[in-house]
């Protein structure tokens, strides 16, 4: 097995045993920041490091060295993925102010423009998103996992009622905006919680980016704060762009070429 699957199934394991990383290091003979960079995905320990560990785990080690590594992950996916967050990113505040706009005057003249432009936010959100999803499955997270899907059945639920309202006599936007946007807090809060209990490899700055989200989608969510909660939004949409960045420049999409050995 290779990082960051290793890592994360030592961490796993470690915390089924009830261990602090400390008291591991004290059965193998190791120091504790060996463990956090191996834990973290960051080095691949040598294959007698690997066999310590597991014995102090009580857990058998011989499949976990005949497993195969995983396939490596193309980088050109993920910088497609970022170009899209970084269109998206400056594209849904001119989409927001187009959609006001149309909702107070109602003129069909920017009705096309306004359905354009909604269109490139949801494809490129769309395709940010499913970037972050290929990568949650190298570094496992349920929650972060479930919430982006949670994220995109929203996007693809508010979008196709928004492009129904612009060309119907039928139904009005003004009539849902206040539940859209409740549901969108509910799913930026969900989100921020996704990355608030990410442990590798962003460590500590995940969990900023995560809170950043938990509190925008919670001011968001209670209709009222949705001004204020822009602020933490667009932090935590720029934090969200850093982590993709990290993992890209990093050479953390391919985990079979760890950058460094661990003893």
């Amino acid at each position: 097995m290779k990082q960051p699957s290793l890592g994360n199934k030592i961490a796993e394991l470690r915390k089924a045993k009830g261990l602090t990383q400390e008291e591991l290091v004290q059965r193998c003979n190791l120091n504790v920041r060996t463990l956090q960079r191996i834990e973290a995905g960051e080095v691949q320990p040598r294959p007698h490091t690997v066999k310590t560990l597991f014995e102090a785990l009580e857990h058998p080690w011989e499949a976990i060295a005949a497993s195969p590594p995983p396939p490596p992950l193309h980088p050109l996916y993920f910088y497609l993925s970022l170009a899209a967050g970084i269109v998206y990113f400056f594209l849904v505040y001119f989409e927001i102010s187009m959609e006001l706009e149309w909702m107070e005057t109602g003129e069909m003249a920017i009705s096309y423009p306004l359905a354009l432009v909604k269109l490139f936010t949801w494809l490129t959100y769309t395709g940010f998103l499913l970037g972050w999803l290929v990568l949650e499955k190298q570094f496992p997270n349920a929650v972060l996992r479930i919430s982006l899907w949670v994220m995109l059945g929203s996007n693809l639920t508010w979008y196709s009622l928004d492009f129904f309202a612009i060309f119907s006599q039928d139904l009005r936007m003004e009539s849902y905006y206040l539940v859209k946007i409740m549901t969108f807090g509910f799913a930026y809060a969900f989100l921020g919680a996704g990355y608030l209990v990410q442990t590798s490899p962003w460590e500590n700055l995940s969990k900023v980016v995560g809170a950043l989200g938990l509190v925008a989608g919670v001011l968001i969510f209670s209709g009222i704060g949705v001004i204020l909660g822009l602020i933490p939004l667009t932090l935590f949409e720029l934090g969200q762009l850093a982590l993709l960045v990290w993992a890209v420049k990093g050479s953390q999409i391919y985990p079979h070429s760890p950058s460094a050995a661990a003893p």
